[in-house]
């Protein structure tokens, strides 16, 4: 499946027929679209598989289609409140994964102006509540790729400045680099209908206020994150692989950042990022080559304190102590930064 979760197919997705697979959460992880990093953080499969199930139920409540089945335990399918123990694996419905062709140096999108349902749509949906401090934003408003008028603001932000409303944008899903692309251009691509994209835009503020509301209860800020969504067998939209985690979502508990920008940040610092963002510069497609050596190892302590954050995320946004003896979550970010500190 990807450099974090693997994918058992049931059966596989054909023309207008959903097939049906489970995720299985590993402990792996991956920043800067490397792919699988050298280490794995203890039980944080069990923890994002137990919240994105819980986020998927709270949608479903609320009357939006997702993929998501139930959770396996013991051999059989369940849902949330009838698991005993947390479970890494998350059964669901499958869609075909089509991807652009590449023509004449750029990607091909048109195969999919002859599609009428059962596949993913070739695009994350990204939407910002406010602008933490390390926002990606902030370097394309300087750029000029956005503007403040785009934002619902009236002059160039500050960082952790709360947005007026939930700004929704686009990236590429299916591409080697990622690049943010504008809802015309997207359609332009595609052929979607444009009422397909005024569902996707209001399914993602619903469910971005519907995190928000409840990570808020753990004391936590939904600054922002990302959905992914496809159409189903009968061309209706849905949600598809996972949302409302730690992993799809920037979190942030008192200014700090409770994902996986705490990982990002140890990295930033190591000579093998440099030669990531040298390789990226050189050639967009094939860069992961251009990189000589491999990413340094997680010091253990640290590896430690994040699997601790994932399961206090978990616990907490959710009420439900489903992993024991964890510290809380405040308690473990005082730690992490307190660790961070120690090697800047």
């Amino acid at each position: 499946m990807g450099s974090v979760k693997d994918l058992v197919v049931f059966e596989e997705p054909k023309g207008l027929s959903c097939g049906l697979g489970k995720f299985v959460f590993s402990d792996r992880f991956s920043v800067f679209d490397w792919g699988k990093m050298p280490d794995e953080i203890p039980l944080k499969g069990k923890s994002l598989c137990i919240m994105g199930a819980f986020f998927f139920e709270k949608l479903e409540k609320n009357s939006f289609k997702t993929h998501y089945i139930g959770l396996t335990e013991d051999g059989k399918i369940k849902r949330l409140d009838e698991l005993k123990e947390p479970s890494a694996e998350m059964v669901v419905k499958l869609v075909r994964v089509v991807k652009p062709r590449i023509k004449n140096g750029a990607y091909d999108y048109s195969e999919f102006k002859n599609l009428k349902g059962n596949f993913l749509i070739p695009f994350e949906v990204i939407y910002r509540n406010s602008l933490p401090e390390g926002s990606s934003v902030f370097k394309r408003l300087k750029e000029g790729k956005i503007t403040p008028a785009d934002l619902g603001l009236d002059r160039f932000p500050q960082p952790g400045i709360k947005l007026p409303g939930t700004f929704v944008e686009l990236s590429t899903k299916l591409e080697e680099i990622d690049r943010y692309i504008s809802w015309d251009e997207a359609k332009e691509l595609t052929g979607i209908s444009d009422v397909v994209f005024e569902e996707i835009k209001e399914g993602a503020v619903f469910a971005s206020k519907l995190i928000t509301e409840f990570v808020e209860k753990a004391g936590v800020s939904n600054e922002d994150g990302k959905f992914e969504f496809a159409l189903d067998e009968n061309g209706k939209l849905m949600f598809v692989d996972v949302l409302g985690t730690p992993d799809e979502c920037r979190f942030t508990k008192d200014g700090f950042h409770i994902s996986k920008e705490i990982l990002r940040i140890f990295y930033r610092k190591t000579e093998w990022f440099n030669k990531v963002e040298e390789a990226k510069k050189k050639d967009k497609i094939n860069w992961r080559d251009l990189v000589r050596i491999p990413p340094p190892s997680l010091p253990e302590e640290l590896k430690k304190l994040v699997s601790f954050m994932y399961l206090a995320c978990c616990n907490e946004i959710t009420g439900r102590e489903w992993f024991r003896g964890v510290p809380p979550l405040g308690d473990v970010i005082k730690e992490i930064k307190s660790f961070l500190d120690s090697i800047s």
